[in-house]
């Protein structure tokens, strides 16, 4: 009977490892990432805003990436289960205020197409942390939690055209978050190196930041631009595909 009890004890425990291995992510940390729409349109010699939403400055979430510690990422893991709006109905109004699309691929923009990508490129491979609505949803609450264009301008860094230190825009966020960012910059008509996007590392439950096992400065130089915000003015009606957005 003693031995009995001993065997099942132990299938039960076998059984609890099993189950909580297997909600255990695959992947080592997330980049959560931000971009600015000044940046594109200065890339692209205009841009068109998004049809509603928020059409003021502000920096716009990109996307939740999973990442492993080596470099790589896991991609489109999961064919089955596509992006679905009806998902995320309750979230759409917040999300075209966050989550805009400066026309990325095509004018006039439009939000859905990006939502589809980032999650059929990167939701599908964090199911054993989220479902659609939350990951979406976890997005919002950390845009919610941070603003990094008050987090510039309190450090006198302004969307003004003017050039700024590299370090300088690092530091300012890691006061705020704790660890410095990553910073990508792409560049202007006239080959200036601009800010482009903030990469902010997650653990990978996406609870806490964390220190970034490494960033894309190398697009950087030692002081970039900050480019103005899109005055409606300069947007223009058409725009070519920006495969550094489009593949990420």
């Amino acid at each position: 009977m003693r031995g009995g009890i001993v065997i099942v004890s132990f299938l039960i425990l076998r059984s609890l490892v099993v189950s909580s291995s297997q909600t255990v992510p695959d992947f080592n940390f997330f980049y959560w990432v931000n971009y600015w729409p000044g940046a594109i349109c200065e890339s692209q010699k205009g841009c068109c805003s998004p049809p509603k939403g928020n059409k003021s400055p502000d920096f716009m979430i990109h996307g939740l990436w999973p990442q492993f510690n080596n470099g790589t990422w896991p991609a489109f893991c999961d064919q089955t289960n596509l992006f679905d709006i009806s998902k995320i109905s309750d979230l759409v109004s917040k999300m075209e205020r966050k989550w805009t699309e400066w026309g990325v691929w095509v004018c006039p923009s439009n939000e859905t197409n990006l939502w589809e990508h980032e999650w059929n490129k990167h939701g599908t491979c964090v199911q054993s942390v989220f479902d659609q609505h939350s990951y979406f949803n976890t997005n919002l609450k950390f845009r919610q939690r941070i603003n990094f264009l008050s987090i510039l301008k309190h450090k006198g860094i302004q969307p003004n055209d003017g050039f700024y230190s590299l370090n300088e825009i690092k530091n300012a966020i890691k006061c705020v978050i704790g660890f410095a960012p990553g910073i990508e910059c792409n560049e202007d008509v006239k080959g200036n190196k601009q800010l482009f996007q903030i990469y902010i590392c997650l653990d990978n439950y996406a609870k806490e930041f964390v220190e970034c096992p490494y960033v894309p400065d190398k697009s950087c130089a030692s002081k970039i631009k900050f480019p103005k915000s899109p005055e409606k003015g300069s947007l223009g009606e058409h725009l070519s595909v920006m495969s550094s957005v489009l593949t990420t």
